[in-house]
Parts: C-alpha cells; sequence; structure tokens
C-alpha cells in the first residue's frame, strides 16, 4: 500500500519539500508519495487533531501552523516541547500524534557536514535574529554545549523574551551591542531576512570577528549572501542555509518510509536548480 505523506501549511504552493522527498522516493525505490496539502488557520486545529482521516502516515508543518500542530499532539519531542512548535509529525503505532521540531537538527546537520569538526572546541555563538528560526538554533547551540549563546535583535525585548525561555546560557544583546561580543566568538549566525533578495542588506561590521570563526546565514537565496561573501573575503569558514532545509526533512522521511536518507550533492544541485540559483 502506498505510503502518503505530505508538507501541511498556508500557503504550500511553492514548498520545495515535494521535491527533495520526491527525490528520496524515486532514489530508494519506495512505494509512497509526498504531497502539498494546504490546511488554512482557520481549520489547521481540527485537521491536525483529527490527523488519522487525513489518510496520511505524517506530515511535514509549515508556517503559520506549527505551533497549533504542537498543541495538538499526544507526544512531542524534547526540541518541540521547548519550541511549543512542531514541524514533523507521525502516526505511532497505537495511533497517537507525535511531534518533532527538525529545524535545530537541521541547522547542526547542515553544519556538521559543511564544516566538518565546527563543534569540536565549542566557545561562545552568536545569534541575529529572534524568529522561530533562532529559537530552533538556539536550542541546538545549547543541547551542542555552545555556550554563552549570545542574541542580537533589532527589536531588543524579542531577544529578552527568547533568551528567557532558555535561561542561564543564552544571554540578550541590543543591535548596537553586537560589537562588543563579536571579538569572542566562535560561530555567527543570521536568522534574520536581512540579506536575502528582495530585502534590505545586513549591515554589521565583522571587524572584531576572529577569522577562525565559522559564520553561517540560513537564508538560501542568494545562496551566498552579502554577509558570507563578506566573512569568505576575510577568511572565514563559511556555511551557506541550503543544508539547513535538507537536512531538516531527513528525520520526517525516515519515520515515515523506514530509510534514511543521505543529503547529497546531487540533491543540493536538483534543488538550487529549481530554485534558479547557480550552484
Amino acid at each position: 500500500m502506498t505510503r502518503r505523506a505530505a508538507i501541511t501549511g498556508y500557503p504550500v504552493t511553492h514548498s520545495r519539500s515535494p521535491l527533495v522527498h520526491g527525490y528520496w522516493l524515486k532514489l530508494h525505490g519506495i512505494d509512497g508519495s509526498y504531497e502539498r496539502v494546504g490546511v488554512p488557520p482557520e481549520s489547521a486545529e481540527a485537521f491536525y487533531r483529527d490527523f488519522a482521516a487525513s489518510g496520511l502516515v505524517g506530515c511535514n508543518v509549515t508556517v503559520p501552523n506549527k505551533e497549533v500542530a504542537a498543541r495538538a499532539c499526544d507526544d512531542l519531542d524534547d526540541a518541540a516541547k521547548a519550541m511549543g512548535a512542531a514541524n514533523t509529525l507521525w502516526l505511532d503505532g497505537a495511533g497517537r500524534l507525535c511531534g518533532a521540531n527538525t529545524d535545530g537538527i537541521g541547522f547542526l546537520g547542515n553544519l556538521d557536514q559543511m564544516a566538518p569538526g565546527w563543534g569540536e572546541n565549542p566557545g561562545a555563538a552568536l545569534v541575529l535574529g529572534a524568529g522561530g528560526a533562532a529559537r530552533a538554533i538556539v536550542w541546538a547551540l545549547l543541547s551542542r554545549g555552545i555556550a554563552p549563546v549570545y542574541i542580537a535583535n533589532r527589536t531588543e525585548q524579542k531577544a529578552r523574551d527568547l533568551a528567557a525561555r532558555f535561561e542561564g546560557d543564552s544571554k540578550a544583546l541590543s543591535w548596537d551591542n553586537i560589537g562588543t561580543v563579536l571579538e569572542n566568538v566562535s560561530l555567527l549566525v543570521n536568522t534574520t531576512s536581512l540579506g536575502m533578495e528582495g530585502q534590505p542588506p545586513l549591515e554589521i561590521d565583522l571587524g572584531p570577528l576572529p577569522t577562525d570563526a565559522l559564520v553561517t546565514d540560513i537564508v538560501y537565496a542568494p545562496l551566498e549572501t552579502p554577509l558570507l561573501a563578506a566573512a569568505r573575503a576575510r577568511g572565514n569558514k563559511v556555511v551557506d542555509g541550503l543544508g539547513m532545509l535538507l537536512h531538516q526533512a531527513v528525520p520526517g522521511f525516515e519515520r515515515w518510509f523506514g530509510v534514511k536518507p543521505q543529503v547529497t550533492d546531487e540533491l543540493r544541485r536538483l534543488v538550487l536548480a529549481d530554485l534558479g540559483i547557480a550552484p
């Protein structure tokens, strides 16, 4: 029997998840499908609470439904509990709806693949932004023993609110004070939309940043953002954001279809071509 999974949320028309999962299904010869299922916010709670009726073995969840999906689950992994949001759902053997948040796993998987050994001598990290992606990344970094994790946001209160979720090893900064910690960090992460195509540039003076620090941006359009280009030019190792998108999809595919897929150069090229981005 064909096992069906899907990307759910609203809208989902431009999601690349079907391309990624479709590639893996074909590669492994699996009798399965991965679809787009639009779930508007007004019907989201009913959809996830009666998920078994959908005929799906599981799904990914995108905005704006991650929080309501988490509330509908019978069981959540530690990341989803910490974030109050789930992006990967599945039904267990008893028909219970289980949820996970794999954004942090995707972030770490990307760094592990593209910058092997980056976390062997953990130091401080600086995360720019305080939205949902930042929440997942702060959780992931703390889970790896990276501390302290500084959080800077243009609206400082949002940074304070995020730091308060994790206490202790996360510290909020005003945007104007970024320069005061840059010289002490071994990892700089941009989670804001600044530098994305059609958005204003991220204006930050990298002067104090150690040249052996790793710089990464969760943006992948453009693949090399101005931040990454500037960091590369001064000798820093850089990692683009495409791998986070790909690695966060791995746990769900394994849950639904029973095979742990690999993120390969061929898959990266396939997605880049679909995005119209030169590798």
